[in-house]
Order: structure tokens, then C-alpha cells, then sequence
């Protein structure tokens, strides 16, 4: 028996979505785009994109799914309002907003599975489903706007033309038909706008629609494991986790809908913008009793730490800030964690306090944080 499209978007609001929509279970139209993206290299480190195993599903998701025939995709707002006036701040870190509040996957993912059980039940068969919150090897933004759930904007990202795009997809994969399916989202309404593409700080689009992961704020922050180019962490301003540029300038975002979804609600400013010589002075343990729980969870202590020195490091003279901030940078020479040690480092010559680093010099073990520090005291030297 065929599922009532209409019952299924009744029940995907009781559960506590937002949206919904169901497409047949094809390639998404954006598949050639994607192959082409992969080879040239664009998604980084980010080797699981381009698994042949991973392609395969995309382009046939029988591949995960045998005898897959409809893909149905939620959306759950998590806009909570603008950032806090903290997030100004230069000697504070900025967290993406969709982090504030907690994990998402942890929020989705149950539901998401009470849902497909609805839909087994409403099919009266024997179906299968999978369901994915952000991390099934399909094209979720590309099957979105086949499900009629937004258009593909020139930042990449899926938009709701009456609701922006600060919001969270999920899927389900069944083998359960349904009585209709909804009409595709136009491919874009973009028009001749292109404020994202201006406003981001990295130029990580070559061309609209197309993002260089490998210069992307939120790559660099959160999916990337090792040292930040040189070239680029300045334009990383204060981020420590991801980056809300490109979708904060879109002129969509005035249509954005403020999330009732108490998980996501920012209990504290610090959430969003925690003073950078906190995050300098974290410990493991430290890092998990505040972030555990939130999506800050994966990235682990020393990325992050990483992230807030480079941050503390583009903190402007005129801050207050500063004196704390080069203590705690001082106190980073000696981490654990060589890759710490090395962005502490550049963050000190950067706020006019190398001297600690010659000191440093002997005791160095690691022969590439040693380069680095013989590499900035010889730029030091030569500066002056």
C-alpha cells in the first residue's frame, strides 16, 4: 500500500520537523557537478568524499539501500536569533551557530527512526529503511530541492525561499512507495546576487556554487587536522568552530524562522563566543565537561585549542585582552600537543611577543614545531 504523502508531512510535524518532502529515489541532478568537484581536488582531507565505494551510492543508491524506492528529507530549524554582542569581541572565539545548542545528530536521529517506523506501518509491507542525519553518502542538499524542500544557493547551501537556510536536513531511505511525490524547488533564485561570494573572508568560491572546501572557515576549522596555511588564518579572524558569513549576508536569511526546538536554544553567550584564554587553558578534561554533548564534541581539545590560537593571534592591538592572551599563548609552548605548540607560536609573533620563543628553541623536540619556531624567529629577525 502506498504511503499518503499528505499523512507523511502530518506526521514528520508531530515528530518535530519543520519541513518535509519525498522524491523518488534517483541520482540527485547535481551528481556530474559533484564528480567534477572531487576531481579537482576540492574537498581536502576529506578522503571518505571520495571513496569509490562512497561515489558508487551516490550515484545509485541501491548501493545502500537494495530495492530503495523513495527518499524522504526533513528539515529542522535551528535559528535562535542573531549572534550575542560577545561574538564582536576579537579576544572571544565565534562558534557557527548551528553548535550552540546540542549535537544535532543526537536530536534528529531518534526521531528520524520513529518516523520511518510510521512509514513501514503506513505501507502495510515488509519495508526497509536507513535514515541519515549528515552523514550518509548521498547528496542531502541535492535530493532537498528535488523533494521540493529549497533551491541550491551560490554559497552551496539549500535555501528556503521562505525560511532561509539556518536549518538541519535528515533522511530517509524506505522501499515504501508513496501515493505522490512532491515537484522540485527551482534550481536556484539566487539571480544576479552575489553577496555570499563577496562577503567570505577566505575566498573559498571560485564560482558561484562551487566552494573550495580547502579554503572554507568551516573546513579549516572543523574538518581539517593539521596546521592552518599560513596564508589563510588571518583571514580566520576570531572563528574557533565553523562560520556563519555566508549565510548571515543572504538576503533569505530575513525570512528565517526562530527555532522552537529547545535543544538549540543558547543558554549563555559563552556558548556562542567563550573568552579565546579560556579555550587556550583548556584540558582534555576540561574540553569534555564543556563541550561534551555538543557538536564541539568532535572535534577534540587540540583542534580547537589550534583554532583559538590562531584566533588569539589576529586579536587587534587596541584589545584590553592582549596581556592575557600572550600568557596563555606562552603557557600553549609547552603543550602536549605539537600542533598547539606550533600555532601558539605564530600567534605570538603575530601579537609582538616572540621572545618566548627563543626560549623555547632547545627544548623543542618536535623537528617540525622546531622548524616552525626557527622559521618565525628568523622572520622576526628580519622584520626588524
Amino acid at each position: 500500500m502506498a504511503v499518503s504523502l499528505l499523512a507523511f508531512k502530518a506526521q514528520a510535524v508531530e515528530a518535530g520537523f519543520n519541513l518535509a518532502g519525498v522524491s523518488l529515489a534517483r541520482p540527485a541532478p547535481h551528481l556530474l557537478a559533484y564528480q567534477r568537484w572531487v576531481a579537482a581536488g576540492m574537498h581536502g582531507e576529506m578522503a571518505y568524499l571520495a571513496r569509490p565505494d562512497r561515489l558508487a551510492r551516490r550515484q545509485d543508491l541501491n548501493q545502500i539501500l537494495p530495492g530503495v524506492q523513495s527518499l524522504a528529507i526533513v528539515a529542522l530549524d535551528y535559528h535562535t536569533g542573531p549572534a550575542p554582542a560577545e561574538a564582536a569581541d576579537p579576544a572571544r572565539g565565534r562558534i557557527a551557530a548551528y553548535a550552540w545548542g546540542q549535537d544535532y545528530h543526537a536530536v534528529m536521529a531518534p526521531r528520524l527512526e520513529a518516523l520511518a517506523e510510521w512509514v513501514r506501518a503506513a505501507s502495510r509491507a515488509p519495508a526497509r529503511h536507513r535514515v541519515y542525519v549528515d552523514t550518509g553518502a548521498i547528496l542531502e542538499r541535492g535530493h532537498a530541492q528535488q523533494a521540493g524542500l529549497g533551491f541550491i544557493g551560490k554559497n552551496t547551501l539549500l535555501i528556503h525561499p521562505r525560511r532561509g537556510s539556518w536549518f538541519f536536513l535528515g533522511e530517509i531511505l524506505t522501499t515504501a512507495d508513496f501515493d505522490e511525490y512532491d515537484a522540485p524547488s527551482p534550481p536556484t533564485l539566487c539571480g544576479t546576487c552575489a553577496r555570499c561570494l563577496a562577503a567570505c573572508p577566505t575566498a573559498a568560491f571560485p564560482a558561484p556554487y562551487v566552494l573550495d572546501a580547502r579554503r572554507c572557515i568551516s573546513y579549516l576549522t572543523i574538518e581539517h587536522k593539521g596546521w592552518i596555511p599560513l596564508e589563510l588564518r588571518p583571514a580566520l579572524g576570531n572563528w574557533v568552530f565553523g562560520c556563519d558569513v555566508c549565510q548571515a549576508v543572504c538576503p533569505w536569511q530575513r525570512f528565517a524562522v526562530h527555532s522552537l526546538e529547545p535543544a538549540f536554544s543558547l543558554p549563555d553567550p559563552e556558548r556562542a563566543a567563550p573568552p579565546l584564554a579560556g579555550l587556550l587553558r583548556l584540558d582534555p578534561a576540561g574540553f569534555q565537561a564543556r563541550f561534551g554533548g555538543s557538536p564541539l564534541a568532535r572535534l577534540g581539545r587540540d583542534r580547537l585549542v589550534r583554532n583559538a590560537c590562531v584566533a588569539a593571534g589576529n586579536c587587534p592591538p587596541d584589545s584590553p585582552e592582549r596581556p592575557a592572551l600572550q600568557a596563555a599563548l606562552e603557557a600553549c609552548l609547552t603543550d602536549a600537543s605539537p600542533l598547539v605548540r606550533a600555532h601558539a607560536a605564530w600567534a605570538l609573533t603575530r601579537l609582538g611577543a616572540p621572545a618566548a620563543l627563543a626560549g623555547r628553541l632547545p627544548a623543542e623536540a618536535d623537528p617540525h614545531v622546531h622548524a616552525e619556531l626557527v622559521r618565525l624567529l628568523a622572520e622576526v629577525s628580519r622584520s626588524n
